[in-house]
């Protein structure tokens, strides 16, 4: 007796490739579900279709809708996922009425298996789940499952309880939220809402305004204020005077710290620098900026010297990290009256601390704004060691480079294996990039790479610019001379971490900033604003210098010059060996306003999309 089919129909499967997950590695299958397994087949016409994969439904241990924000590049945008054996395959429907179709059912005929107990609700992805940032794929679920489908309803509000108690914790909507279930509430972006349960890892219960109560997203909502405790820079209870003593004391250039003003309620941003006297002497200042309110309709919003809004204090605060936007200088460095032990672990954390006799430095590699590059060699592995100049950077702005990048890991970034601040110069060591920088590697192999590899290395970079960009840091000084290239081609991103303190190849502003001016956007060369939208900007010229195999960017002109030219809205021309679709990608990353740029996300599409074109 023949199986009884239960549904078929054609839908998206993502592939599963061993070298990388291609945004666009998507295949229409037609999938049929029969009582005894799910079996998928490749569709060709005029032919016999070819099965490609085929699931015991006995084997089967979670199906369930994936809710996630990442953008689905292939025609059908509504995923659902089978966990089966140590698998997951990741299907895409038409609409969200076909996904739950083949949900319920797919449910219903393996409701009596061994099941998961908790499941991940967002996908695995660049080797971590995007819903707890667990980097086993086997790891156990953050969420709980439920496989009859009886999710436990939200708490009802209380009639008797007033929209908005003094002890509500108050969530604002970072992007708008359609809702999937009807136990789902929508989110519209920037609006306020209360939370109710937060028990949950990934999705908490709001309200909103109206009375109204369901699940949300987590990464869709971030809590407004009363959360900055948690935040370093935040120092509750300073006064004026002990901000200035403890700036002072501290004595970098751009320290901060949060406290909280003499009006209730109310913050101040308290920032340390040294300001040229009429002698030309540096002096130290103190300045003190009230974080300031104002309601736009029924939403708050915050702002420090000019009026750029945010819609919490943390937003706040990240900007101006990246831009002084009026202040007296940016928020470089954080600083704070509460222990040590109680904040993140110092650099001589034995985790990152490489003890000096255990770093054997061989030949020079060569010699950047910082210092030195040698080649070496730990725990019998190659490493590059960086070391720093005297007088180019002082020894606690070199450890934020450390800082940031212990914080960032991805396959496109060049690893930080660990640091040596016992001795000075202190060091930072890195893992080693066989074939150098990438400007280098262009002009050594010219006339020798195909169109394949030129494509694959602005892949590369933009896979590591896209995570850069989902961690919300700016790199600054994007250009293929800041990227290495492995034995294998595989190009990486370096120096992310540096750029914030000496640039090279540098253009002074009126404001006495500095930047590389061939790769920075207009902003960045009017105003010295930065964001992911300039970074943007150069990685378009990043792009050309690889389609130019490593030729400098507007090598006929000066740099002043070039903000002439860049004034007259004149762009770079494109390479001989450049297809006009990657120049269109390199024309759209130098539109004139930022927010016409693509996102990171999006040209890694892109480009991932004219990969898989013959």
């Amino acid at each position: 007796m023949y199986p009884r089919v239960i549904l078929k129909e054609t839908l998206y499967k993502k592939s599963q490739q061993k070298r990388r997950t291609s945004p666009c590695n998507y295949k229409e299958r037609l999938f049929l579900l029969n009582t005894e397994d799910l079996t998928y087949f490749e569709h060709r016409p005029g032919k016999k279709p070819t099965q490609k994969g085929c699931i015991e439904l006995s084997h089967i241990k979670c199906v369930e809708i994936v809710r996630s924000d990442v953008p689905i590049p292939c025609d059908y945008k509504y995923p659902f996922q089978i966990a089966h054996d140590s698998y997951y395959l990741y299907v895409f429907a038409p609409d969200n009425d076909c996904r739950l179709k083949w949900v319920n059912a797919l449910k219903e005929v393996t409701q009596n298996n061994n099941l998961f107990l908790k499941y991940h609700p967002d996908f695995w992805g660049e080797g971590k789940w995007r819903c707890c940032h667990q980097a086993e794929k086997l790891a156990t679920g953050c969420s709980e499952y439920y496989p009859n489908g009886a999710k436990p309803l939200p708490p009802t509000p209380d009639p008797t309880r007033r929209s908005s108690d003094p002890e509500d914790r108050i969530v604002v909507a970072l992007r708008n939220f359609s809702p999937v279930e009807n136990t789902d509430l929508p989110l519209h972006k920037d609006e306020e809402y209360f939370i109710v349960n937060c028990s949950e890892p990934n999705w908490w219960t709001v309200r909103d305004k109206d009375g109204n109560v369901g699940s949300v997203p987590c990464i869709y909502i971030a809590e407004k204020k009363s959360n900055i405790e948690k935040f370093e820079w935040y120092n509750k209870d300073v006064t004026r005077t002990e901000a200035e003593e403890l700036l002072m004391r501290e004595n970098k250039d751009g320290g901060y710290i949060v406290r909280d003003s003499k009006h209730a309620g109310v913050y101040t941003v308290s920032i340390f620098s040294r300001v040229s006297g009429s002698d030309g002497e540096k002096y130290p200042l103190v300045k003190h900026y009230q974080i300031k309110v104002q309601k736009e309709g029924e939403k708050v919003m915050y702002f420090l010297a000019e009026k750029y809004l945010f819609s919490t204090i943390p937003e706040l605060i990240r900007y101006h990290q990246h831009n002084p936007a009026g202040l007296i200088t940016r928020l470089r460095h954080c600083v704070s009256n509460v222990p040590t032990s109680s904040r993140i672990n110092d650099l001589s954390s034995d985790k990152w601390e490489i003890h000096p006799d255990e770093l054997i430095l061989r030949e020079e590699l060569g010699s950047g704004q910082f210092g030195l590059v040698l080649k070496g060699s730990w725990h019998d592995r190659q490493v590059a060691v960086k070391t720093l100049r005297e007088g180019f950077m002082s020894e606690e702005e070199f450890k934020e480079e450390a800082k940031v990048m212990m914080k960032l890991c991805h396959e496109k970034l060049v690893k930080l294996c660990g640091v040596v601040t016992q001795r000075s110069p202190i060091y930072l060591v890195f893992e080693f990039m066989e074939n150098g920088c990438l400007t280098d590697f262009l002009r050594g192999k010219k006339g020798c790479l195909s169109q394949e590899v030129l494509l694959e290395m602005c892949l590369d970079v933009s896979e590591g610019m896209a995570y850069l960009e989902s961690s919300n840091f700016i790199h600054r000084d994007l250009a293929a001379r800041n990227c290495l290239v492995s034995d294998d081609n595989v190009v990486k991103i370096a120096d992310f971490g540096m750029t914030r303190f000496v640039l090279d190849d540098q253009y002074t502003s009126s404001h006495g900033s500095k930047f590389p001016v061939r790769w920075s956007s207009p902003e960045v060369i009017k105003f010295g604003k930065y964001s992911s939208k300039s970074d943007v900007w150069s990685f378009g010229v990043l792009m050309w210098e690889v389609y130019s195999e490593g030729r400098v960017p507007y090598d006929n002109r000066t740099n002043a010059e070039v903000v002439e030219a860049l004034n007259a809205r004149l762009r770079l021309l494109r390479p001989r060996v450049c297809p006009q679709s990657v120049y269109e990608l390199m024309q759209w990353s130098w539109k004139e306003k930022p927010e016409d740029r693509p996102s990171f996300a999006l040209l890694l599409h892109e480009l991932a999309c004219l990969e898989q074109e013959p």
